[in-house]
C-alpha cells in the first residue's frame, strides 16, 4: 500500500487535472481560426456533437473560483452577451450546410442561473437554427442556488434542462466567509426540491476539499448534508489554489489552507462517506448512484473525461461557444478569445472568435488516449491500444512497461496485457498520468496540487 505522506513529499510538484491532453497552457496563439474551419468542415447531419456555452457573469465573485468570469450587478451586460452568442452561432451555421444533432448541451460559467426566461428563449432559438435537438439530447446547467428565483426555474424549462449541477463547495459558515461564498444548507435543499418539482430528475452537487479553514470535521458535516439532499451525482473536487492566474484568489491567505496530507485525508474521508451512503466512486473525484448513467458508463468502459470532468458524452466533437470556451474535434482543440469584450467585438464584426488552438500529432493522439484511459479506468489495456492505433502503439506499450518497472512507490504495475494503477494508489492517478505527458515541462505552466 502506498504511503500517502511519503508520496506527497516525494512528488510535491503540481500536475494537470487532465481534462484534455495536451492541456490548455500548450495551446498555440493564432492557431484557432484554421482549426475552427477544420472543425466546421467536419460537421454533418448524422453525427451528434456536444455544445458548451460559457456564461462569464456572476452577481458575486467567489474568491476560490478558477473560472473565466466577471462580476456584474446589472442584467444589461448579460442581455448583450446573449446577443453575441446568437451572432457566434449564426457565424458557425453560415459556414456549413450541416445541421448536426446535439448529443449534450452544457451551460457553464460563471452563473448560467442568472439567465432569464427571455435569455434562454433567445439562446434556444439560436441553437435550433444551427443544430437539431432530439429526445435523447441531454441539457445540463450549472446552478448557483443563491441566484434561483421562480423566473430561474421557468428559464431552465425554456432551455430544456434535463440535468442540474448545483454548486455547494462547503456549508460551514467560517469556510464560506473565507471564500466569499455565503450559501445556507436550507437554500440549497429547497432549490434541489424545487428543481425536482419542476421535473428535473437528475441532480449533481459540486463540493470542494482543501478550502481555507476547512478541516476534516467541517467537511464531514458538509458531506452529511450533501447526502441528505440525495443528489444522483456528486463531484468532489480539490480546491485549485492558483493566485498567479486568478488574482482574486489572493484574498485567500496561504496560512489558512490545509497542507498536502490534510487535503488527502479530507478527500479520503469524504469519499468513504459517500461510498458508505451507496454512491459508486467514478474516477478520482466523482460519485454516482449505481443506476446513474455515469456509473453505468464506468462499469461498461464508456466513461469519458473532458472539460466538465467525468462524463457519459461519447461525441467526438465538442463545439465551444462564448468567451474562453474550448472546442474539441479529432484534429485538435480550439479556444475562443478569453476577454469577454474582445470576444463580443469579434463576433459583432462577423469573425469567428477562435483564438488559440492545438493541432494533434500522432504522438499526441496516442498519449491522449492513454492518459484518458488511466484517468477513467486506471488501466491501459495493451490489446485495445494496439487495436486503436496499430503497430504505432508498440513503443508506447514498451514505455508503459518501463514506467512500471521503474516505479518503487506502488503507484503502478504492468503485465503482458496491461498497465494499471492499483486500487490503493488511485488517489495519485494524476501523478501516474503525468509520466506519459510529453508536454508537461515544455511551457513552464503551473498547475494545482496532485491531490
Amino acid at each position: 500500500m502506498p504511503d500517502a505522506a511519503h508520496i506527497l513529499e516525494k512528488f510535491p510538484q503540481a500536475v494537470p487535472r487532465y481534462t484534455s491532453y495536451p492541456t490548455a497552457p500548450h495551446f498555440k496563439a493564432d492557431a484557432g481560426a484554421t482549426l475552427m474551419r477544420q472543425l466546421i468542415a467536419g460537421l454533418d447531419d448524422e453525427t451528434p456533437v456536444s455544445v458548451y456555452a460559457h456564461i462569464p457573469f456572476c452577481d458575486k465573485l467567489c474568491w476560490f473560483c478558477g473560472c473565466h468570469t466577471k462580476h456584474t450587478t446589472r442584467h444589461a451586460p448579460i442581455t448583450s452577451y446573449i446577443g453575441s452568442l446568437e451572432q457566434e452561432i449564426a457565424l458557425i451555421s453560415e459556414r456549413t450546410d450541416a445541421m448536426p444533432p446535439i448529443g449534450q448541451l452544457h451551460l457553464g460559467g460563471g452563473s448560467p442561473s442568472l439567465l432569464t426566461p427571455e435569455d434562454c428563449q433567445r439562446l434556444r432559438i439560436a441553437l435550433e437554427g444551427a443544430f437539431v435537438f432530439t429526445p435523447d439530447s441531454e441539457i445540463s446547467v450549472e446552478i448557483d442556488p443563491s441566484d434561483v428565483t421562480p423566473d430561474t426555474l421557468r428559464a431552465m424549462k425554456v432551455i430544456g434542462l434535463t440535468r442540474a449541477s448545483i454548486g455547494v463547495q462547503d456549508f460551514d459558515e467560517e469556510v464560506q466567509q473565507a471564500i466569499n461564498r455565503p450559501q445556507s444548507y436550507e437554500i440549497t435543499r429547497d432549490v434541489a426540491a424545487a428543481l425536482r418539482e419542476a421535473g428535473i430528475s437528475s441532480l449533481n452537487i459540486d463540493a470542494l476539499y482543501g478550502l481555507p479553514l476547512q478541516t476534516t470535521g467541517r467537511l464531514a458535516r458538509t458531506i452529511e448534508k450533501v447526502i441528505s439532499i440525495s443528489p444522483d451525482r456528486v463531484a468532489l473536487f480539490g480546491y485549485a489554489h492558483v493566485p498567479w492566474m486568478k488574482k482574486h484568489q489572493q484574498m485567500i491567505r496561504d496560512e489558512d489552507l490545509p497542507g498536502a496530507l490534510e487535503r488527502f485525508e479530507q478527500a479520503e474521508l469524504a469519499a468513504a462517506m459517500l461510498c458508505d451512503a451507496g454512491y459508486v466512486k467514478i474516477g478520482i473525484d466523482h460519485f454516482a448512484r449505481p443506476d446513474d448513467t455515469l456509473a453505468i458508463a464506468a462499469r461498461t468502459g464508456h466513461l469519458r473525461r473532458n472539460f466538465q470532468g467525468y462524463v457519459t458524452d461519447r461525441c467526438s466533437t465538442l463545439i465551444g461557444l462564448g468567451a474562453s470556451s474550448i472546442g474539441r474535434f479529432d484534429g485538435g482543440y480550439v479556444q475562443n478569445i478569453v476577454a469577454t469584450g474582445q470576444y463580443q467585438t469579434a463576433v459583432a464584426n462577423g469573425h469567428l472568435p477562435a483564438a488559440k488552438g492545438f493541432a494533434l500529432s500522432a504522438d499526441d493522439r496516442i498519449r491522449a488516449w492513454m492518459i484518458e484511459r488511466l484517468m477513467c479506468n486506471f488501466e491501459i489495456r495493451f490489446p485495445a491500444l494496439l487495436q486503436e492505433f496499430g503497430p504505432a502503439a508498440q513503443p508506447y506499450i514498451d514505455e508503459a512497461r518501463h514506467v512500471a518497472t521503474g516505479d518503487t512507490e506502488g503507484l503502478c504495475e504492468s503485465d503482458d496485457a496491461s498497465f494499471s494503477i492499483p486500487a490503493d494508489a488511485r488517489p495519485f492517478a494524476r501523478i501516474v498520468a503525468a509520466r506519459f505527458d510529453a508536454w508537461l515541462n515544455e511551457s513552464g505552466a503551473r498547475y494545482s496540487r496532485a491531490v
